[in-house]
């Protein structure tokens, strides 16, 4: 029979229960390693471009993860109304080594570097049956093939749009004669405070040598008043 203690567990019991709660504890930690470290790629914060027709168009695309790479595999799609059109695929075998990449496009090249985790292509001479979704995707053996894809869209227009800056204009010219106000009253301010500092100056000299004067002819009269007082022999 298995020892109990004074709640009434037995010790076995316990300990059982102790393994599962620790169990439980790393499979946790293990599940929320695998989530922040998982594969990632990403078309960019902007993920969109508006381009001219004829002209190249360059499609962004970074790979991330946490724990490293092994094999991962990449490709590009052009979404035509639903139909996937395969771009190019590749593959990088590992950290730092360039991938070998296949296209299967004659206006496309592969333009990214596995240095900085790059798998961008360009897209030349574009045409308006260019323009739509373009998708990113990827997949890492390492995380049993945990996988991520990022779609960009392409805009093609016949020619680009004129940004109206009047505001921005008018924003600019109105902080700029208020720098230059405050710039020139702190000028008027410290000519103004220089020119009273030497006023300040020249009206203590004024007092100073006015002293001066007075206090040598009161002692001139005084040797004069006691000369005279002076009895004679």
């Amino acid at each position: 029979m298995a020892p109990v203690d004074s709640t009434g567990w037995s010790v076995s019991g316990r300990q059982r229960s102790g393994d599962l709660l620790h169990a439980g504890l790393a499979l946790a930690l293990l599940l929320g390693v695998w989530s922040v470290g998982g594969l990632e790629v990403s078309t960019g914060k902007i993920n969109f471009i508006e381009a001219m027709n004829g002209s190249t168009v360059l499609l962004p695309c970074t790979y991330a993860s946490c724990i490293g790479i092994k094999n991962l595999y990449f490709n590009w799609h052009y979404n035509d109304n639903g139909t996937l059109d395969r771009l190019c695929e590749g593959m990088i075998p590992t950290e730092g080594v360039e991938p070998r990449v296949n296209v299967f496009h004659d206006r496309v090249d592969f333009v990214g570097s596995s240095k900085g985790n790059n798998i961008s292509i360009l897209l030349w001479n574009i045409t308006f049956e260019d323009g739509g979704d373009y998708i990113c995707f990827g997949r890492n053996p390492k995380e049993k093939n945990r996988n991520h894809s990022s779609t960009f869209t392409l805009y093609v227009v016949d020619e680009m749009k004129e940004i109206d800056t009047t505001l921005t204009t008018i924003i600019v010219s109105v902080v700029g004669g208020v720098i230059g106000l405050i710039v020139l009253f702190m000028v008027i301010k410290a000519l103004v405070k220089h020119f009273l500092c030497k006023d300040d100056e020249k009206n203590k000299e004024c007092l100073v040598s006015s002293s001066g004067n007075d206090n040598t002819e009161n002692g001139h009269t005084g040797a004069k008043a006691d000369n005279k007082g002076t009895p004679k022999a």
